[in-house]
């Protein structure tokens, strides 16, 4: 393996294991908000989606502009700046801008690693490898904080922090002394798009079935793991919580890396995603462990299809990703938020039962 793509995997790895080490502490890291505690704990899950949501579009289209691998370093500084405030202070405002700044590490960084990897021949097999990495950073974050919390709560933060100094380290090491294939940079003639042109792009119907499932599929699980701590307080343990929740990272590992291997359509991908899915969803309201593995499966099999789909469609590699990537974080950051509110109307149960059904809708927008 060469260089580069080693630091895109294990920056994927570190930036998504710091930002989900917060998940099994969100109660106690949002004790000090003056809002209720299920308001609290949505806003500061809610907010490192938001700081994605408003760069990704934005450093997608400057990737495509200048060399995309700055910003791929620049998506690990911001992740070890956010990593260093949340591991040193209690104050709730402060971590929510250092939850914000952890989610505009994600807005520099994704989508110049997906335009980077949309350039190599392999680009099936290296998608499903780098979205394995991702989820493994993931299921990481969870397991471990969950596991460290019984020591002291912070203790998974400091570990992914570590972590990331050391990746960052590397990064500089490549930028200065590069190796590997030197053509894999940017792709020619990106940039030039005309604003009718790119108009016409994000709103095409292909289009705005990709980005309304990428929504949905990210939302939905936001709303899941945002809200499942206060639902399952009552029978999993802080252990028991942080496993659940990492066989969604895991699976989808599994079955990322493993359809990969395979010669399936975007269109077969997404489909059998969406139905895979939705069961999960449902499954997880009285089986959380077998719920989440099977959300994963579904998932994993659809971040796979979803950015094939998008390496096909004519248009530069770092905004496409980039208005992909802004389709999963505002679903990340804007259901979690609306489930939020909702709790005071209804129980958490019946908003489960409402985001399997709204996501399942979504299998008649897909199709060639």
């Amino acid at each position: 393996m060469d260089h580069e793509r080693f630091l895109l995997y294990s920056s994927a790895f570190v930036i998504m294991g710091l930002s989900n080490a917060v998940v099994p502490i969100l109660p106690e890291l949002a004790a000090t908000g003056q809002t209720t505690a299920v308001t609290s704990t949505s806003l500061l899950y809610s907010s490192f989606f938001l700081g994605a949501l408003f760069t990704l579009l934005p450093f997608g289209i400057l990737s495509d502009r200048f060399c995309s691998m700055k910003f791929v370093v620049l998506g690990l500084i911001l992740s070890f700046t956010s990593g260093i405030a949340i591991a040193v202070t209690d104050d709730f405002m402060v971590l929510v801008l250092a939850r914000f700044i952890e989610g505009a590490s994600c807005g520099a960084f994704f989508p110049a690693a997906f335009s980077r990897l949309a350039l190599f021949t392999k680009k099936m097999r290296y998608i499903g490898e780098f979205n394995f990495l991702i989820n493994g950073g993931l299921a990481a974050g969870v397991a471990l904080t969950g596991y460290l919390a019984d020591i002291s709560i912070k203790y998974g933060i400091y570990l992914f922090v570590i972590l990331t100094a050391f990746t960052l380290v590397f990064a500089f090491y490549h930028m200065v002394c590069p190796t590997g294939k030197q053509d894999k940079g940017n792709v020619p003639g990106t940039g030039s798009m005309s604003a009718r042109s790119y108009l016409s792009f994000v709103t095409s119907k292909s289009s705005l079935s990709i980005w309304t499932i990428s929504f949905l599929l990210a939302g939905s699980s936001g709303v899941l793991v945002s809200l499942y701590p206060e639902y399952s307080s009552d029978f999993l343990t802080k252990t028991e919580l942080g496993i659940a929740i990492s066989l969604l990272y895991l699976s989808t590992m599994i079955s990322s890396i493993t359809i990969a291997r395979f010669n399936f359509s975007y269109d077969e991908l997404i489909k059998k995603g969406i139905f895979i899915t939705t069961l999960g969803i449902l499954a997880t309201i009285y089986f959380p462990m077998a719920g989440f593995t099977v959300i994963g499966l579904g998932s994993g099999i659809m971040l796979l299809g979803l950015p094939l789909a998008i390496t096909t469609m004519k248009i530069d590699h770092g905004m496409a990703m980039g208005i992909y990537n802004t389709c999963i974080y505002a679903g990340l950051a804007l259901m979690p938020l609306i489930a939020g509110a909702f709790t005071g109307f209804f129980d958490i149960e019946t908003i489960f039962i409402a985001t399997a059904l709204l996501f399942g809708a979504t299998v008649l927008l897909n199709g060639k």
